[in-house]
């Protein structure tokens, strides 16, 4: 199956918003093995939609389209698609209910533009949104599917994994497909691919390998498909178990997780407790872990010393330290963690100083100079990054390979659970 997406909103094309829900569509389609053959994002006129729609039908089987569905003026998706299909808009009562109650159980007043949220294709099967007021469409013609789902993200992807992906799966309920996945640290993706260029030489046409990579770290993910279910896995399992032997030094789980996640379960399985002192990152680190279910049982809480003087009053960072060598330096970083961990009385503590820039920087330590520091039970390790002038990639960095040193450090001293 083929499937392209369509973002419509002229929010998108100035720059107002960032589109993350074609990339986030894409990475679940990616779990059914659709191959996804365009994305476009077109503003909110009948004519952009209408040919959008039309160009899109040539290519692909699976149209999904997100955004234009609201109750202004300017969203005309819905009218636009009705001329598209040769229909009409009709109010469906039971999504008017719907829209009724989530105006009364706010004591708003409800108007007439809240009501057409209930005007649907006339030709659709209504796909309920329980968390919004604009509910998804589907329309198949011609062998054709369109999916037309709000732009608000949270809204787009309930309908998307309450909705679409069971209709997806009785399409390919032919077909059985199966994912394993490995996270790896401290190898880059193309050394990986070096490293294991006979492994992928090997693997059969049902099984395809693809490598996802972030900043510091990489997940490999087999996909087989087969009309056999217990053959496809234990085949896909087979070539999991080559990659994890030849990469056991890499890998820090052999399931689908992040680094926040991985962590946070081994701090809770381990009964440890963790801090963090974020200087360059201003509590990026702490908000990624945070994000997390469970969080709250092994972290204890951090700081975000961007002064000196905080990182005195709050770390007990000597003042002769930031005289001697500057806050950013590998010295500072290692009271900052050990202050933390000692302040706080945790296990672990993180402790980020840097440059992130696009000023600040000297000959001595240009912009995107970076120290970490890991303060453990036994002892603190660090590592210096020069990264380059970028200040938000060059933070996003810093909290990744933090992450990935702490995670090191953890393997050293409590051992590694990985089997």
């Amino acid at each position: 199956m083929k499937a392209e997406i369509i973002t419509i909103g002229d929010e998108i094309l100035i720059g107002q918003i960032i589109d993350t829900n074609s990339s986030w569509i894409a990475q679940q389609l990616g779990k059914f093995e659709i191959d996804i053959v365009q994305m476009t994002s077109i503003p909110d006129t009948e004519e952009a939609i209408f040919n959008t729609l039309k160009s899109a039908s040539t290519r692909a089987d699976l149209i999904l389209i997100t955004g234009g569905l609201g109750p202004t003026k300017d969203d005309v998706t819905k009218k636009t698609a009705a001329k598209y299909f040769g229909t009409t808009l009709i109010r469906d009562e039971k999504v008017l209910q719907h829209v009724t109650s989530f105006f009364e159980s706010r004591n708003m007043e409800m108007l007439e533009i809240n009501r057409q949220q209930a005007d649907v294709l006339a030709n659709c099967e209504i796909l309920f949104n329980d968390y919004g007021t604009a509910p998804g469409m589907l329309v198949s013609e011609a062998q054709k599917h369109y999916i037309f789902m709000p732009g608000v993200p949270f809204e787009m992807k309930h309908l998307m994994e309450q909705r679409v992906f069971p209709l997806i799966e009785q399409q390919n309920k032919d077909i059985f497909i199966h994912h394993e996945t490995i996270l790896l640290g401290g190898i880059g993706e193309s050394y990986l691919a070096e490293e294991i260029k006979d492994i992928e030489e090997e693997l059969p046409s049902t099984i395809k390998l693809a490598y996802l990579p972030t900043l510091a770290f990489i997940r490999l993910r087999l996909s087989g498909k087969s009309k056999n279910k217990a053959d496809i896995i234990q085949e896909v399992k087979l070539f999991k178990s080559k990659l994890l032997n030849r990469l056991k030094n890499y890998v820090i789980a052999d399931y689908d997780t992040t680094i926040e996640a991985y962590l946070i379960k081994q701090f809770t399985q381990q009964r440890l407790t963790l801090t963090t002192a974020e200087s360059c990152t201003g509590g990026s680190l702490a908000a990624s872990l945070t994000a997390n279910p469970g969080s709250s049982e092994i972290f204890v809480g951090g700081t975000i010393p961007y002064s000196n003087r905080l990182k005195q009053q709050l770390l007990n960072v000597h003042e002769t330290t930031l005289e001697q060598f500057g806050a950013v330096s590998e010295q500072t970083a290692i009271e900052m963690a050990a202050g933390a961990k000692a302040k706080f009385n945790t296990d672990y503590a993180i402790a980020t100083t840097g440059i992130a820039g696009p000023g600040g920087g000297s000959v001595e330590k240009p912009v995107g100079t970076v120290w970490v520091a890991v303060a453990g039970k036994k002892e603190v390790i660090t590592k210096k990054f020069q990264f380059n002038n970028d200040r938000r990639i060059n933070i996003e960095r810093t909290r990744m390979n933090a992450l990935l040193l702490l995670w090191k450090l953890l393997v050293k001293e409590e051992g590694s659970k990985f089997e």
